[in-house]
């Protein structure tokens, strides 16, 4: 017959979320630029809430084809090849920052790192608090990812990723509170600059992986992963571990190192 699928590909039906992300995509981009001229922060909002619409209708598409099926082994290399690729793109991200802070760090216009008048934190108290969450958190994903693959065991699974969840919420609460007595702030230095950017977005990451996980735990308790098929929170893992290694460089790189 003409319509029937002899190959193991997956053709995808027109769909609305590419065009409708680049709209979204573009009223942030334009309400940022607005944002930062003064002119409110209404429509940076419109294009965060169109991009978090995007998100969620486009990603349930991916489940509901999962569950249909159209998952079939090849269409899940490509999937972990794709994440694997974000993963990358996220590594030049980072890259970037660490590239300024070590610029700044080894050629300081001033002739002294930190800049004179700044008091840095000490590494040996809340950031070695959260270096130990994160770490622990990353043990807990790992657990839930061995507990279903190797023992199929569910209830494992939905107890790690508890587990990490909370941990990811107390590293963003202990992060906030790091933030709120900050002796340096974000303007009128470049110390405090390099350091806001670089552990802000790295902490924006946090708050995106623990979406990312909570997701894959309401999947969970639907029992929606098995053993064999499972990208979903194979994505989530990877993420997370990623996450994990890069605070472990920013501990090491700007709180230990830098200060």
């Amino acid at each position: 017959m003409a319509h029937t699928k002899n190959h193991d590909y997956q053709i995808l039906p027109p769909s609305i979320w590419p065009f409708l992300g680049a709209i979204g995509g573009f009223t942030l981009l334009f309400g940022a630029v607005l944002f930062f001229h003064d002119h409110g922060p209404w429509v940076l909002l419109a294009g965060a809430l169109i991009i978090a619409y995007v998100m969620f209708g486009w990603w349930s598409d991916v489940i509901r084809e999962a569950h249909e099926g159209e998952h079939t082994p090849v269409v899940r290399i490509s999937l972990r090849y794709g994440m694997i690729l974000f993963i990358l793109s996220e590594v030049m991200f980072f890259s970037a920052w660490f590239w300024n802070f070590f610029k700044h760090a080894l050629y300081p216009m001033s002739g002294q790192w930190p800049p004179a008048g700044i008091e840095t934190f000490d590494p040996w108290h809340l950031p070695l608090i959260n270096t130990l969450i994160l770490l622990l958190s990353g043990a807990a994903v790992t657990w839930a990812h061995h507990e279903l693959v190797h023992n199929n065991n569910r209830k494992a699974l939905v107890q790690g990723l508890a587990i990490a969840i909370v941990l990811g919420l107390l590293f963003t609460t202990f992060q906030a509170v790091e933030y709120s007595e900050a002796p340096f702030g974000f303007a009128g230095n470049i110390y405090g600059a390099s350091f806001f950017m670089a552990t802000g977005f790295h902490g924006a990451h946090v708050i995106i992986g623990t979406i990312f996980l909570f997701v894959c735990l309401v999947r969970a308790m639907r029992g929606e992963f098995t053993r064999q098929e499972h990208i979903g929170f194979e994505a989530a893992a990877w993420y997370w571990h990623f996450v994990d290694v890069v605070w472990l460089f920013l501990f090491a790189v700007i709180y230990i190192w830098g200060s």
